[in-house]
């Protein structure tokens, strides 16, 4: 039994600020405000008129950061880190991100893919936060992710703070092609678990929401679908694009975004994120920004100085980390 308690260009998936006014009237959302500095568990998430509420039915927002690539940076994949981002960041949510195909991932060594992603799922279950089980690829693997998502669902089916997402950006596959995809695989999740939220990819990297919006699931409870940007490179007409699959009632959460060009790199345009930002916070879509990791490029969060279990310097934290730290401060409202 339960505790009580997601035409621009092509993203390489690397990684990818309100100066600007929002370009779309943004009606205000009244809410019950929560306790003064304290970051919220909302007990078990649904889906309620196309928006994710509690289990009461209020409507709910998570705000977080994806971990990068579980294959590249496994080091921050452990307890002390995902405790440090609930602590000193204030997230609610933390994305687990399981790369599937390159060297050494999931494909190619899934006993060491499932421990890093377990190490994060367990810690934010203790932390009382919310965790997407991210299968972060950018092909159809069909029979892998079932296998998969069966571990996950018989292992974390009973935990409401479990989120999955079963295809990270599909690339050149049709809309056609991920329903079906992902229509067999949440059938396999349910067999395990009823009711914890799952997250649906969009064609061409998350962007064709539009197209998911004249065509969803049916049938089927607790189901969002997956938005990513990248602020320097999608700018209003993606937004738009998204704000008119939310007025036609479709659930959004976005699972991936950052302010600097779809290539993870590139100035950060503090100016598109801000509209990117303010349109999210006014429509309560969750979101997560990516990443925490330590490559050599903007979208990267920390320097290869921060150490891997969190308790970083200011200095150890690059200017995306800052501007994300800053907004993630809005979960203690």
């Amino acid at each position: 039994m339960k505790k009580m308690l997601v035409i621009a260009g092509l993203i390489l998936s690397s990684c990818t600020e309100a100066s600007a006014p929002d370009p779309i009237p943004t009606a205000p959302v009244v809410t019950t405000p929560d306790p003064v500095g304290e970051v919220q568990y909302f007990g078990q998430l649904k889906v309620t008129d196309g928006k994710l509420t509690d289990s009461t039915g209020e409507a709910v927002m998570l705000r977080g950061v994806s971990f990068g690539w579980h294959n590249w940076w496994p080091r921050f994949y452990n307890t002390s880190a995902v405790k440090y981002l609930k602590s000193d960041w204030n997230a609610n949510m933390v994305r687990a991100a399981m790369g599937v195909d390159p060297a050494d991932a999931y494909l190619e060594n899934p006993e060491f893919a499932i421990g890093k992603i377990k190490a994060v799922v367990d810690a934010a279950i203790a932390e009382d936060m919310y965790v997407i089980i991210d299968w972060h690829s950018h092909d159809l693997y069909p029979e892998q992710a079932k296998a998969f998502f069966i571990e996950m669902a018989q292992t974390y089916g009973d935990s409401p703070h479990v989120i999955y997402e079963l295809f990270n950006e599909p690339d050149y596959e049709t809309w056609e092609e991920v329903k079906a995809y992902s229509e067999e695989i949440i059938t396999e999740i349910r067999k395990y678990d009823p009711d914890n939220l799952i997250l649906v990819g969009s064609p061409t990297w998350s962007q064709d929401i539009h197209i998911v919006a004249q065509n969803p699931i049916l049938n089927q409870e607790n189901i969002m679908y997956v938005l990513h940007f990248y602020a320097a490179t999608h700018k209003d007409y993606l937004r738009e694009r998204a704000e008119k699959a939310f007025k036609d009632g479709l659930p959004i959460f976005v699972t991936e975004c950052a302010g600097m060009e779809a290539t993870g790199d590139g100035p950060i345009d503090t100016a598109s994120w801000n509209a990117w930002l303010s349109w999210m916070e006014s429509r309560k879509i969750s979101w997560a920004a990516w990443s925490i990791a330590d490559k050599d490029e903007t979208c990267s969060m920390v320097l290869p100085s921060a150490s891997s279990e969190g308790n970083w310097t200011e200095a150890q934290i690059k200017p995306w980390g800052q501007v994300v730290k800053k907004a993630l401060e809005k979960n203690l409202n």
